[in-house]
């Protein structure tokens, strides 16, 4: 089977360390393809068990509640599990795992999860003990392949002692990687492809499909041309939605798929903003009134999807619960106007506004380019501004620029992007204060890229992901999603839906939702014949 990724990683390490700010799209994927955790989660976002025998729950013991708020996960590795190169997968592998995680100094952003956790121990060479300091609505995804998926010990711990500054440098990352995956490593060609074969000896089964290459397309062109002619199957981030409808009018062999993936938003800068008025919440208000999203979801997104008003996707149960607490901000280019003549602009014979000492307002936008929907979105953007005076200085981050972190975080006025839609803790603590990148933190801190920092947030974002019961969590959710729309700490523009271009002739596909790429079950793909 042939696949593709728009993009050309360095090695797999690359969605560890720049998970936020340089990872390939797809990347995911082929590290899916060749890893396995102890858990798997489903397009559903539901918790499977992969290496371990079951998923920890109050039901079958596994998963303990504590009168003093504390908890416990166990896990049971299963006794077929094992490394690629035939090594058996123990629980030695998950405490050299835990030890790589919780180590601040070895250039991966620091997981919030381990803050939580009081002690990972092992009884035995399959069993794994989670002590929790407190209540944590993930504990059963621990070691999934979104939470530390385990690391070969055998392999790695040499490397990790000898040099930390150079771990991920090591072959092992691209051109010698071992997993516990459905697929291994057969070829790694820089700049090119990865070739992947058929794991027999993996946990839930010989895969269906003996070979996968996966190319390497940065271009979307080039990539396109490359589904027309044979590709079967797209990964990732790879085309936006309006290049994958074209390039499905002419696939008679394939067709496009899309699901809700997640929201593509405006995140004002909080720190030293230049202009200075962005922090003002009646500027930020009168700019989210002066877009018309309604129109912008037509354009860009031929209709599917949603006006995002908060980051609780609509497709959720949980939207209802919070829908009330939203603060909407309509189309109104009147009364965007109103507001911003009544912050001390006045505009000029070129239409555009002027403070008090007649300097001209103008506000700089960055934007992805590895997305084309992005420089679209940022230029109808900037014309809505525009059209009540704002002048707009549109600065697309080239791929390269991406991995950048200082610049990424520096972003003088706005920045445009898309970011995942889903209440796993992930994406939740992204709005956290301990997530905003900074100098004292070397910028490796990600998520909260408009680096608003509140401590009335903070405690509703802890509250939610530290409370098992499902009203209580509820509530606090609703108190985030006030204070978030309230406060616009992040402008919302629209839903997204991800396009997977995948051939007719594929068979158990099922696609990806946030917490999962599309290989979450790659061992049951299959062909028809």
């Amino acid at each position: 089977m042939l696949a593709a990724i728009r993009g050309a990683p360095i090695s797999l390490a690359q969605r560890r360390t720049q998970p936020t700010t340089g990872s390939v799209p797809g990347l995911d994927a082929i590290e899916q393809l060749l890893s396995a955790g102890l858990v798997n989660i489903d397009d559903r976002d539901t918790v499977l068990s992969q290496l371990a025998e079951e998923v920890p729950s109050l039901e079958n013991g596994l998963w303990r509640l504590f009168p003093d708020g504390r908890m416990e996960t166990t896990f049971r590795i299963r006794p077929t599990a094992h490394w690629h190169d035939g090594t058996p997968l123990t629980a030695d592998d998950v405490l050299f795992t835990t030890m790589v995680e919780q180590d601040n100094n070895i250039g991966m952003p620091r997981n919030p999860t381990y803050d939580l956790i009081e002690a990972v121990t092992a009884p035995d060479a399959r069993t794994v003990i989670v002590s929790w300091k407190t209540p944590f609505i993930e504990a059963d995804s621990m070691f999934s392949y979104n939470a530390a998926p385990p690391m070969p010990r055998h392999l790695l711990e040499a490397a990790f002692n000898e040099d930390r500054a150079t771990f991920f440098s090591s072959p092992y990352w691209n051109l010698e990687f071992v997993g516990a995956g459905p697929y291994k490593l057969r070829q790694w060609a820089p700049d090119s492809h990865v070739v992947v074969t058929a794991n027999a000896d993996y946990v839930l089964g010989r895969p269906k499909i003996d070979t996968i290459e996966v190319r390497f397309i940065p271009d979307t062109n080039t990539l396109t041309a490359n589904v027309l002619a044979g590709v079967e199957m797209t990964l990732g981030r790879a085309l936006s939605i309006d290049q994958a409808v074209r390039a499905a009018e002419q696939w008679r062999e394939g067709e496009v798929r899309t699901r809700p993936y997640g929201w593509m938003a405006i995140s004002p800068q909080f720190i030293n903003p230049s202009p200075a008025v962005v922090l003002d919440l009646r500027f930020r208000r009168a700019m989210l009134r002066a877009i018309d999203r309604e129109q912008l979801l037509e354009s860009l997104m031929y209709g599917r999807g949603a006006v995002a008003h908060t980051f609780v996707s609509p497709n959720v149960p949980e939207y209802g619960s919070v829908e009330s607490s939203m603060v909407r901000y309509d189309y109104d280019p009147r009364r965007a106007a109103q507001v911003l003549e009544e912050l001390g602009f006045t505009k000029g014979t070129d239409g555009l506004l002027y403070d008090s000492a007649q300097q001209r307002l103008v506000v700089t936008t960055y934007f992805t380019v590895q997305n084309d929907v992005h420089a679209k979105a940022t230029a109808a953007v900037s014309d809505y501004w525009r059209q009540v005076g704002v002048a707009t200085d549109q600065v697309p981050v080239s791929i390269q620029r991406a991995t950048d972190r200082e610049y990424r975080a520096l972003f003088p006025s706005f920045e445009l992007n898309e970011i995942s839609m889903d209440l796993s803790v992930r994406n939740v603590r992204r709005f956290h204060s301990e997530s905003t990148p900074l100098p004292e933190n070397r910028f490796t801190a990600a998520g909260n890229s408009s680096r608003y920092r509140s401590a009335e947030l903070d405690s509703y974002i802890d509250g939610y992901l530290t409370t098992v019961q499902r009203d209580a969590r509820l509530s606090a959710l609703a108190q985030m999603v006030r204070h978030q729309t309230e406060n616009l700490s992040v402008m919302g523009v629209l839903n997204v839906e991800r396009p997977t271009m995948v051939s007719k002739r594929l068979l158990n596909v099922t696609g990806v939702s946030s917490r999962s790429t599309e290989a979450w079950n790659a061992h049951e793909w299959d062909v028809t014949h």
